[in-house]
């Protein structure tokens, strides 16, 4: 029988005769059957060979994503059964259950259903990759393990009160319950996997939501509606694993914990919320270890030899603006990771400290004991430094001592929240700080933000007219209504779960404080003359550089107008 699968295989050019007899050789040793050996060696692929299985044994092969299973079937089969057994149950009629197999050979998790649950199994063939991922969508992340904690004692207190008795035992035991620490764990692999940034837990009236921003977008992932009944399990277990007080619920806590998945370590930054329903948790995921390069970051040809001009330079500040979220500390860092030598001391004062570069050193503020911007700021200069990075210019007596310290001959990286890089002279000076000490300190301004990149699977052409663009409007972007009307965009694939996004660029607009912008800053000029006087000079706006990439295919037109906030 597998050496029949086997020829059919050869006959449709699938493998090669000499691949199946390396399998057949294979199978004398693990006694595995040809079919899985052949998928195992990467000579056949799963669908491929299963469809040809299909045939051979007369079981139809099914597409899991094309199918839409209902509530009614969900509800029969438990979830500890689906993962247990690595099936998925599509149909139920009358008595008649329908369930989708990878290995029609295995009967056992057939006759398994058939006595526990009561029902005929009638079974088809799907893909092993698309019965795991329809399991994760129609039952959520760890719905065994969460079946498996409410039919232990943890149940019935959950149900009966809706909040766990604050007992310092019970929460404990909660916490170091082998169970709710691997359902924690399967929810931060799942995240790590899908490239989250950020994990939001968040519990409201009945319900509990979780919540992955990927690419700077939030997603809602499936979960068991189970998993409200283990609120106070999960945030008892990540309290634990990042240091915090499991009793007290009545105050914000932030803490840090370091976790391993696969041979990558990463840092959780943990921030917990008292909300009116119980506590919130935001988990910000982080590399322990990262290499920060500038060319990897998105920077045109023509900024980015503005860019290496500033970083030459021996003194001054650089300030990166945008709102929070906009790449602008990777951007320092890459700037930091460049100048770093053993020639160079360079010291950097964060609020928090999200990646550690070595040969850098880094300390974190820490308000509590006064540990503040301006505090440290005064004992760096103590240590003799060439370069230093303030995480952020807050207050008029951070910006004061900053450009104190580039005014002595240091380079000072810094960030503001600004909307543009010319808004970033009128914070200054709504501060408080004079505008001739601006202009004889800060030697750019750079404002910044993150487009999603478009996803090289799914990528394909689109007429800019089919997106809504008028030939006027095409004209005010820059683009020529007769021929220059064809970008790209990622129409949804497997490999970036459908969003047609995968990663993300910057976009940038660096202004450059020469004497025609240090003349109209010192006249108090609004930032809006500013910036129509750096464009004049040659400056690239955050516009500008999101069409160019649009026009490069990095990114689509909704990304650059979503990012910009502008019309048109």
């Amino acid at each position: 029988m597998a050496l029949r699968l086997g020829e059919i295989l050869v006959e449709k050019n699938l493998i090669t005769i000499d691949e199946l007899n390396i399998a057949i050789a294979e199978q004398q040793k693990t006694k595995e059957a040809v079919g899985q050996i052949l998928v195992r060696m990467g000579f056949v692929v799963e669908r491929d060979m299963l469809q040809v299985l299909a045939t051979q044994q007369g079981i139809p092969f099914v597409d899991l994503k094309t199918k839409e299973i209902t509530d009614k079937v969900l509800k029969n089969v438990p979830a500890k059964f689906v993962w247990h057994y690595k099936i998925m149950p599509i149909s139920l009629d009358g008595n008649v259950l329908t369930a989708a197999i990878s290995n029609p050979f295995d009967m056992w998790p057939i006759d398994d259903l058939e006595t526990h649950l009561g029902f005929k199994v009638e079974k088809v063939l799907a893909a092993s990759s698309d019965i795991a991922e329809a399991i994760k969508k129609y039952y959520g992340v760890g719905a065994e393990t969460i079946d498996r904690i409410l039919s232990d004692d943890l149940r019935p207190a959950a149900e009966r009160s809706g909040v766990v008795e604050e007992k310092v035992e019970d929460l404990e035991k909660l916490a170091e319950s082998a169970s709710v620490i691997k359902l924690v764990n399967q929810i931060l692999q799942e995240a790590i996997t899908s490239r989250t940034t950020d994990i939001h837990i968040e519990h409201f009236r009945g319900e509990l939501i979780l919540r992955y921003r990927i690419d700077g977008i939030l997603y809602d992932t499936p979960v068991s509606e189970k998993i409200k009944y283990l609120h106070p399990a999960i945030v008892s277990r990540i309290k634990v694993m990042s240091g915090l007080d499991i009793v007290e619920r009545r105050i914000p806590q932030d803490g840090r914990a370091k976790v391993k998945i696969g041979k990558s370590e990463y840092e959780l930054r943990v921030s917990i919320m008292p909300t009116l329903y119980g506590e919130n948790i935001v988990i910000r995921v982080l590399p322990t270890t990262m290499l920060f390069n500038i060319s990897d970051l998105g920077v045109s040809d023509n900024d980015r030899l503005v860019l290496d001009q500033l970083l030459k330079k021996s003194h001054g500040i650089i300030f990166v603006t945008g709102p929070t979220g906009s790449g602008k500390t990777t951007t320092l860092y890459a700037c930091l990771s460049q100048l770093n030598s053993r020639e160079r001391k360079i010291l950097t004062i964060e609020d928090p400290i999200e990646y550690e570069l070595n040969g850098i050193s880094q300390t974190q503020i820490n308000s509590k004991i006064g540990l503040t911007f301006a505090k440290m700021l005064r004992s760096m200069l103590r240590h003799d430094p060439d370069v230093m990075m303030v995480g952020e210019v807050r207050d008029l007596e951070t910006a004061e001592i900053t450009i104190q310290t580039a005014l002595t001959g240091h380079l000072v990286f810094s960030t503001l929240h600004t909307n543009d890089a010319a808004s970033g002279v009128t914070r200054l000076v709504d501060i408080g700080i004079e505008p001739y000490l601006v202009t004889s300190s800060v030697i750019a301004f750079i404002a910044q933000r993150l487009v999603r990149v478009i996803c090289s699977g799914c990528k394909e052409k689109v007429s800019l007219s089919d997106l809504g663009f008028k030939d006027d409007i095409l004209k005010i972007q820059g683009f020529d209504a007769g021929k220059d009307t064809v970008v790209y965009h990622g129409k949804g694939c497997k490999a970036c779960s459908n969003t047609g996004y995968v990663g993300r660029a910057a976009i940038y607009e660096i202004l450059m404080v020469g004497s025609d912008i240090k003349n109209l800053i010192l006249a108090k000029a609004p930032s809006h003359i500013i910036t129509e006087k750096a464009v004049e000079l040659g400056m690239h706006t955050l516009k500008q550089d999101g069409w160019d990439k649009v026009r490069a295919g990095i990114t689509t037109p909704e990304e650059v107008l979503r990012v910009t906030q502008l019309e048109g």
